[in-house]
């Protein structure tokens, strides 16, 4: 069975890069992202991210006054079903603190591994290869495409 196939019916935190990659059209990683906000669409794979994901993704369209991409970045964000954008709590900042205190990451990092936590998420997608722990099963989307 693929990666893909064990994401059905599982909760799946997106870090930052993945919703960069799919949204201005990474080719590299296209044909997985498509399939899994596809998988998304169908309600066979809930998809969460933190407020700081909005944050992240928005600065650079921002900055280079592409404000359409800005546009796409908040309906899909703010607007698609089975994709929740959790805001910081106390219980995700105190998860983040241990995980700071623990792994040594910096804070919009351990903010987001918190947050996915903290949410009973059962997987943590991204691409940054620092972010493997203990506490949540990471998935690096350079390893499976």
């Amino acid at each position: 069975m693929g990666i893909v196939e064990n994401l059905i019916n599982k909760k799946v935190f997106l870090d930052t890069a993945p919703i960069i990659y799919y949204i201005e059209n990474q080719h590299k990683y296209r044909s997985l992202l498509d399939n899994l906000f596809e998988l998304n669409a169908q309600g066979k794979i809930a998809f969460i991210s933190s407020s700081l994901t909005v944050m992240e993704v928005l600065v650079q369209p921002i900055r280079l006054q592409r404000l359409e991409i800005a546009k796409n970045y908040l309906k899909i964000l703010t607007s698609s079903n089975n994709f929740e954008i959790l805001d910081l709590t106390i219980s995700i900042s105190k998860k983040a603190a241990e995980l700071r205190a623990k792994y040594n990451f910096k804070t919009p990092d351990a903010i987001q591994l918190a947050t996915a936590i903290e949410s009973r998420c059962d997987f943590f997608l991204t691409n940054d290869i620092r972010l493997e722990i203990d506490e949540i099963k990471s998935i690096f989307i350079s390893k499976i495409t």
